[in-house]
This record gives C-alpha cells, sequence and structure tokens, in this order.
C-alpha cells in the first residue's frame, strides 16, 4: 500500500483539510480511516499531533481539538463498502474514493431527532462541493441535465441516475468519553466510459459536465470544497443542532430526488415496503404511504426509487 505525495497530487484538499492521506490503493477508505480511529492514531492518545508522520499525513499539526477533518482519498479501491453491504469498487483514474474523519460530541449521537441530519448534510454538502468544483476548473453541466438531486438517505443522483454514495460510520474515540468520531465516505464516478458503468442506473460527471480536467484535478477540487462546506456545517451544527436540523430539512426537501415518487424499502431483516415517499420528516426519516394507505415512518433501510 504506497502512500502518495498528498500535497503535490491534491494541494487544494491540503489547504483545506487539517490532515490529509493519500494511497495508491487501498481495500476501503472508510474501513482504513476506522481502523485509524480505532488503534488511537487518528483523534486518540496515540497520535497526539493527529497522524503520526510515519503513517504519511501531514506532520507538525497542533493537538488534536476536536474539530478536525481528516481525508482518507485513494486512486483505487479494491473492497468499497456501501449501505447494507453493497460494494463500490474502483480503478485508478475514474473514480472520486474519498473518507473525511470528522468527530462531533456523542450527545448529539444519541439524540435521534437529530443524529439523522448528519449524514444528510454531508450529502447535500458533496453536491454543492460537485456544483462549485466542476465550474472552478471552468466547466459547466450539460444544459439538458437537470438538477444534481439526492436519493435518500445517501445517493447522489442525476436524471434518475447514480452519480454517486455516501456511507457514514460511527466510531469510538480511543480515551474520549464526550466525542465520537464519524467517518464519512464517498465514492463518486468521475470519467468512467459509458460502456463501463458499473450499473445501467448509473452516470460519470463526464458524461453531465464539459470542458472538466482530468479526474485527479476533479478529485482534488471536489475533496477541498466538500471538507470547506462540511466543516462549517458541523461547526454549526455542534453550536444548535436542533436549529441546523430544521435548516436541513428545508434545504434537503426541494433536491429529495425520493420525495412524491414510488418506492421500495429493503430492511435489514428481508422485508420490502412499496409504496410512496410522502414526507421528509423532522428528524430525517422518511414517511412511505403503502398501497393500503397506512403511513410507515422508515428510518435506515436501502430505498429505490421506482422509475424516473
Amino acid at each position: 500500500m504506497a502512500i502518495l505525495d498528498s500535497a503535490m497530487i491534491m494541494p487544494r484538499t491540503c489547504v483545506a483539510a487539517d490532515q490529509v492521506l493519500l494511497l495508491d490503493t487501498v481495500g476501503s477508505t472508510n474501513t482504513y480511516a476506522a481502523n485509524l480511529v480505532r488503534e488511537g492514531v487518528l483523534f486518540g492518545a496515540n497520535g497526539a499531533d493527529g497522524v503520526n508522520s510515519a503513517d504519511g499525513v501531514n506532520a507538525g499539526k497542533s493537538a488534536w481539538s476536536g474539530h478536525e477533518i481528516v481525508v482518507i482519498a485513494a486512486n483505487e479501491q479494491t473492497a468499497g463498502r456501501g449501505r447494507l453491504d453493497h460494494t463500490w469498487t474502483s480503478v485508478p483514474g475514474e473514480s472520486f474514493i474519498v473518507s473525511l474523519v470528522v468527530s462531533v460530541p456523542v450527545s448529539i449521537m444519541r439524540d435521534l431527532s437529530v443524529s439523522g441530519w448528519l449524514q444528510m448534510i454531508a450529502g447535500y454538502e458533496m453536491r454543492e462541493a460537485i456544483v462549485g468544483a466542476v465550474r472552478d476548473c471552468g466547466g459547466d453541466f450539460d444544459g439538458k441535465i437537470g438538477t444534481i438531486a439526492l436519493k435518500w438517505p445517501n445517493d447522489i443522483f442525476v436524471e434518475g441516475r447514480k452519480l454517486g454514495g455516501i456511507l457514514a460510520e460511527m466510531v469510538p474515540i480511543t480515551g474520549c468519553g464526550d466525542r465520537v468520531a464519524i467517518v464519512i465516505g464517498v465514492g463518486l464516478n468521475l470519467a468512467v466510459a459509458q460502456e463501463r458503468l458499473p450499473i445501467d442506473m448509473a452516470t460519470s460527471l463526464q458524461l453531465i459536465a464539459h470542458d472538466l480536467p482530468d479526474a485527479a484535478v476533479m478529485r482534488d477540487a471536489i475533496a477541498a470544497r466538500w471538507v470547506q462546506g462540511l466543516r462549517s456545517r458541523l461547526a454549526d451544527f455542534e453550536e444548535d443542532p436542533h436549529r441546523e436540523a430544521v435548516r436541513a430539512r428545508e434545504v434537503m426537501i426541494p433536491i429529495c430526488w425520493t420525495l412524491g415518487k414510488s418506492c421500495e424499502a429493503h430492511f435489514v431483516d428481508g422485508t420490502i415496503l412499496r409504496g410512496k415517499a410522502n414526507a421528509l420528516n423532522d428528524d430525517a426519516s422518511l414517511t412511505i404511504e403503502d398501497q393500503e394507505g397506512v403511513l410507515h415512518r422508515v428510518s435506515t433501510a436501502d430505498v429505490g426509487v421506482l422509475g424516473k
């Protein structure tokens, strides 16, 4: 597993983030990042400066204060994971494979009325980062392409096709009882040709935007904007989580691809719920009305939209 020069390859991200680790290849950036947290190398007693320089991350940072953002990126991912054991693999030069490691107070994670918004806020800020980075790099979107949307709760969609996905995982911090780490991984198709897309209902950034630089430059531009946007939103969320939950719902409703559509929710116990998604609730759950008119509040499931 070769560690690459992040300052040279991802200069914008190195400015935006507190720490950056760029790997040539990895099984999963989320798994790798979570293991660093569990071992105390990130945000723990074994890494008082964030991450030891021997691990290849920017050295010389101040001691962990609780508000850092660490970036783990890879050129190739061989065992990427999505929600409910879905997989996401990639080859060099085609994809955005980046995980952020942040921390939030344990009290927020225990408050189920607000904690569900954290992953959706990460998705919203990724959406904003994609749009901003395309324009920062001198590109623009195909005029025939509709708005980039978010499929509840964790996929990035364009015109009913999947551009990418998000997986957020909570990891205890060694020796810290009042904060918990959140590893937020995003996989995006950046420069995947039409004939190489993993599924029929997928798309790639190069297919919906034009005049883009190569995938490495786009990865750096998107990651830097994502770090900047998420840092600000997380600070606001920690200051007043209930206020920010209301704000998150307000901005999410107009761009939630799932709302108003027929859908199918797959639960971890193998059961399936079919119906229409008719509300995004205050706690970030989704209300699905089944064929008998019964309302179901869904907090954790893989929800697919049936048709565009």
